[in-house]
């Protein structure tokens, strides 16, 4: 029996259909298994610092060829400097032996980079360098003041013409023979700066063309390595069919793998199950340790597998098993309820899991339904969107002026909203206070949005706890900008609340609903200038907070 394969001795049953690896509930036989994994990390003594900082483990249960029941685990990328550790999968490509030919390629790269280091800290090229910077400087401020002094000598000829003084011919001819004097002065100084300049340049251009052909090197090295490496890469899927990681890639946006593709812990899992003929049953990835600053990961939180790098690989990988449906595609049987409506706009009500605006897809939307009340090309127009997942008050137009005023209104920030949300767990901070966070979008695991300090759009949000019950926290948000999931990663970040909204999939648990609901919104009519506020009670909150 394999090594990597442990044996599973269980009642539960199997599920009828493999795991959709991008949302889903842990099967209780993954959970069961993540366990027997998370005991055996804690038992390795010489990971507890490195894992301490935080690593993606995997589990998949899976039948052998004799129909027994087991599981193999893995992790993502490199684990104490390696990618191959007993009681784990092997990586899909070990590029890590020192004599292998990656490693011998990126030693000879590595080799480029220390001789463009060596020439860019030596003291000739620094010397010219820095006598190119000085001669810039130099002939800069010499132009310059020249410039000045030619303005002033104009100046005093303007003066005296207009004192009104008598100017014989040999005094204006002495004025024009100095303006003459001091333009040609200018161009000749100018001239020979150009000349400094150019022995200077002259100089250091041996230094530049050497270290431009050592980087023009060093791309074409690098690309072609890590071209090599992504080929290492031939993904098995359940029907024995192999595609290398450029042409899974090929047809995706970015075109090419991104770096880390094909070492997560799904292809792994799967390509390792493939390979040793084991039948795939269920599968589940866990976090182990501190959540990453950007990113939010909680302690033993279970995640789906990432876009940017999985969705690809995974769906080839997938083809021939039976795979649940995403469950985020289920038809939508509810409507939106209007709140309020006149002739200028509409205040509606949307339920969790309805998109606010129809996407790529033919599923229905808010703004859809509402709009099939109307004749073509009448429908109401949405002002602002929630997500898909958040319940709660959005505002349509029904006019284009009507729509350009409360454009203009959300782009002011005039518009106040009202959150109310659940979240799964006690917060460790103050009763209410302001989150700052900027967010950026991940590009390789959408729709996630990140922390990012240096390049992330400001974020801003106050919040209010009203009450507990149960081990949750009902609390008020108050959103000063409007960023993608801002207000789901202003809970769950360990920066900010560090606690997930209840049902929060993509940075928390999942559950029946996200627990995040659109509760009051105050806004002038776009007509009759008069401040409108509207509120709907989510259903949530009177279960936490009977008295209101």
């Amino acid at each position: 029996m394999l090594t990597e394969f442990h044996p599973i001795h269980t009642d539960i049953p199997k599920p009828q259909k493999f795991t959709f690896p991008f949302c889903y509930e842990p099967h209780p036989l993954c959970l069961l298994a993540a366990g027997e994994v998370q005991r055996y990390i804690a038992g390795v003594d010489k990971w507890r610092d490195e894992l301490q900082h935080g690593k993606m483990f995997g589990v998949l249960v899976a039948e052998d060829e004799e129909g027994r029941l087991g599981f193999t685990a893995a992790f993502s990328g490199l684990l104490d400097g390696s990618n191959d550790h007993p009681y784990f999968v092997p990586p899909v490509f070990d590029a890590t032996p020192v004599d292998g030919y990656f490693k011998t390629n990126e030693a000879r790269i590595s080799a480029i980079n220390r001789t463009i280091d060596g020439i860019e800290k030596g003291e000739s090229y620094l010397n010219a360098l820095h006598k190119l910077e000085s001669c810039k400087t130099e002939t800069a401020a010499e132009e310059e003041q020249y410039r000045l002094k030619i303005k002033e000598a104009k100046a005093a000829r303007n003066a005296k013409r207009q004192s009104g003084a008598p100017i014989t011919p040999e005094e204006e001819e002495r004025m024009l023979n100095e303006s003459r004097f001091m333009k040609a002065e200018l161009h000749r100084m100018k001239k020979r700066n150009r000349e400094q300049m150019a022995e200077c340049e002259a100089r250091l251009k041996p230094f530049q063309d050497e270290i431009r052909q050592l980087k023009a090197k060093r791309k074409a090295m690098s690309d072609s390595l890590q071209h090599w490496l992504f080929e290492q890469y031939n993904m098995l899927n359940a029907r024995g069919e192999r595609r290398g990681l450029c042409t899974i890639f090929a047809d995706t946006p970015q075109h090419v793998p991104p770096a880390g593709a094909g070492d997560c812990c799904a292809p792994k899992l799967l390509q390792h199950a493939f390979l040793n003929h084991l039948h795939p049953v269920c599968m589940a990835e866990f976090w182990w340790g501190d959540s990453p600053k950007s990113e939010i990961r909680h302690h033993l939180h279970y995640y789906p597998a990432c876009r940017g790098k999985c969705l690809p690989i995974l769906t080839h990988m997938l083809q021939g098993l039976d795979v649940d449906p995403d469950p985020r595609q289920a038809p939508e049987q509810r409507q939106p309820e209007i709140v309020y409506e006149d002739e200028w706009l509409i205040v509606a009500c949307k339920p969790a899991g309805m998109l606010s605006v129809r996407g790529k897809s033919d599923r229905q939307s808010a703004a859809s339904l509402i709009g099939q009340n109307y004749a073509e090309g009448c429908e109401p127009m949405p002002v602002h969107r929630l997500d898909m997942d958040t319940s709660g008050l959005i505002i349509l137009a029904k006019t284009p002026e009507a729509y350009k005023n409360l454009q203009e209104q959300f782009c002011q920030r005039s518009i106040s909203k009202r959150y109310v949300a659940l979240l799964d767990g006690t917060p460790n901070a103050p009763t209410s206070g302001r989150i700052s966070l900027p967010l950026i979008a991940d590009p390789l695991n959408r729709p996630y949005q990140k922390v990012d300090t240096d390049n992330g759009k400001a974020a801003v949000t106050d919040y209010k706890i009203i009450g507990q019950a149960a081990g949750r926290t009902l609390i008020e948000l108050f959103p000063h900008t409007g960023r993608t999931h801002q207000l789901r990663v202003h809970c769950a970040h360990r920066l900010g609340l560090g606690t997930p909204i209840a049902g929060d999939s993509l940075y928390g648990h999942p559950a029946d609903r996200l627990y995040l609901h659109a509760e009051a919104i105050t806004f002038r009519h776009p007509a009759t200038g008069k401040e409108m506020t509207f509120e709907r009670t989510a259903g949530f909150r009177r279960s936490i907070m009977p008295q209101d």
